[in-house]
């Protein structure tokens, strides 16, 4: 499957490269030949990033599941402000222009809490990107607990996608938006919480469970 994000873009750059390929026709100019191979390559580099895999995702009210594909480059404990307002656990996935960048929902239950921050496009894994850099961020209460996680775009990645509202009903494993190109999931959790991966850990979006509420 394809992302819908994906669709107009792999549609401007493969009618670009169309263009491109009338013009080498006409003109017979290696320039835009080379244009051409150019395109070609963009629109099917468009055709894997926003690829979209179905997952089946692991059963069980408790479980906290990868909200991403990517890289697990922090664990630790935190003060987090804005929606726990006391210590908690974070995990920090980092996810390179390579993977699967749809993001999916890590909990079922109801979003209670949704804000949006312009800020800079620090390189993702840096340490202050979570505080400085465009995001998203999203609180989500269930019957066991409740977890924060935000989008944070990174050097390459210029527009984050979340469809999330306060009031909604979401079930873990369903699709919640999408980081266009190297970005980063930030998730926040009670320090209760057994966590079951570890750091340089590769998890994968929907499928990989990242804790479990007691």
């Amino acid at each position: 499957m394809i992302a819908k994000e994906g669709y107009p873009i792999i549609a401007v750059t493969a009618l670009i490269a169309v263009v491109c390929a009338a013009a080498a026709w006409i003109t017979d100019s290696p320039a835009w030949e080379i244009a051409t191979g150019v395109l070609l390559a963009l629109t099917l580099f468009h055709f894997f990033f926003f690829r979209d895999p179905v997952r089946p995702v692991p059963e069980g009210d408790k479980l906290i599941i990868s909200p991403a594909d990517g890289h697990v480059v922090k664990i630790e404990e935190v003060d987090e402000p804005l929606y726990f307002k006391e210590k908690v656990r974070k995990i920090s996935i980092f996810l390179s222009v390579f993977d699967v960048h749809v993001n999916r929902m890590p909990v079922a239950g109801e979003v209670d809490f949704v804000d949006y921050k312009p800020g800079k496009f620090l390189a993702a894994f840096a340490d202050d990107a979570s505080d400085h850099n465009e995001q998203s961020i999203v609180g989500v209460k269930t019957p066991h607990g409740r977890v924060l996680f935000k989008q944070i775009a990174g050097l390459i990645a210029r527009r984050i996608i979340y469809y999330s509202k306060v009031g909604d009903k979401v079930r873990a494993g369903e699709r919640m938006g999408l980081i266009r190109y190297g970005s980063r999931i930030d998730m926040f959790f009670p320090l209760d919480v057994k966590v079951n991966v570890r750091l340089k850990q590769k998890v994968r979006c929907g499928a990989t469970v990242i804790g479990e509420f007691k």
